[in-house]
């Protein structure tokens, strides 16, 4: 077959995925170790037939709800290419506003220093690492097999300003106001959300997506606990749900953060709160 009829044929099994065309091209590229526009530039090249067989597992596994980054090891953020597992969460495009609140609060012309707590694969630190060298950045993770991951992209990034902590984010903080900024993109699903049984969250780590207290809990622990390790002026700031920014920010007052702020995600969502901690 060619390239141009295996497409055709797999994107017509991928109509339950959200984007059929982009997960078929990605997970032929993969297949062929070619790039996407490969795919364009030579649609009637012959596939043989083991690479078919191998194109035809990693379909099936996609077609049972696999998500496309687990079955290529690799998602992209902040322009980065950054390994992924099923130990971690699959870094989102959302999940950038996150570091772009916590470099807008961050100078770039002075030794600062950043925490990361719950850092997964290490996206966030990564992300803030590289776009602020002259910055110190710790990310926190309970899981050795995040942290495995995590310290797999910062080996391959070249990234010597950033150091992981395995611990428990509120446990083993340094008890010191000596953060300039604070990023979390913690657990903050409800048990019983139905979204847990759908799409790539089934296959997810639980313990990076639920927390209890309505999904509100790690959210609550975190706003508590910041102030003693953020320096006078520093930032805190949080993904949450797209119905939790009023909780969110009620949690932020109600501690004594000020400049409380919210902000959209690329659906115009509320995605991300945060304040400053005087």
């Amino acid at each position: 077959m060619t390239i141009q009829a295996l497409l055709r044929a797999a994107q017509a099994r991928l109509q339950d995925s959200p984007s059929p065309r982009l997960d078929a091209e990605v997970l032929l590229a993969q297949t062929l170790a070619v790039s996407r526009s490969y795919l364009y530039t030579w649609p009637e090249r012959a596939v043989t037939a083991a690479q078919q067989a191998a194109y035809e597992t990693l379909l099936q596994r996609r077609v049972a709800g696999v998500p496309v980054a687990y079955l290529t090891g690799q998602r992209e953020f902040w322009s980065l290419t950054l390994a992924v597992t099923p130990a971690t969460l699959i870094p989102r495009p959302d999940t950038e506003l996150l570091v772009e609140c916590g470099l807008a609060v961050l100078p770039s012309d002075r030794p600062v220093q950043a925490l990361d707590l719950g850092t997964g694969s290490g996206a966030i630190a990564l992300a803030l690492a590289l776009s602020r060298p002259a910055a110190w950045v710790l990310g926190i993770d309970n899981s050795w097999d995040a942290l495995t991951v995590a310290l797999h992209n910062r080996q391959q990034l070249g990234v010597t300003n950033l150091q992981y902590l395995a611990a428990d984010w509120n446990s083993a903080l340094i008890t010191a106001p000596c953060f300039d900024v604070i990023l979390s993109n913690p657990p903050y699903i409800a048990v019983a959300d139905p979204h847990l049984t759908q799409g790539d969250v089934r296959y997810e780590p639980l313990s990076a997506l639920v927390a209890g207290n309505e999904g509100l809990a790690a959210l609550r622990q975190i706003i508590a606990a910041a102030p003693s390790q953020l320096k006078s002026g520093g930032w805190l700031w949080l993904e949450h749900g797209y119905q939790q920014a009023p909780a969110v920010k009620e949690l932020l007052a109600q501690r004594g953060y000020t400049s409380i702020t919210s902000q959209t995600d690329l659906a115009g969502q509320w995605r991300v709160s945060g304040g400053q901690w005087l």
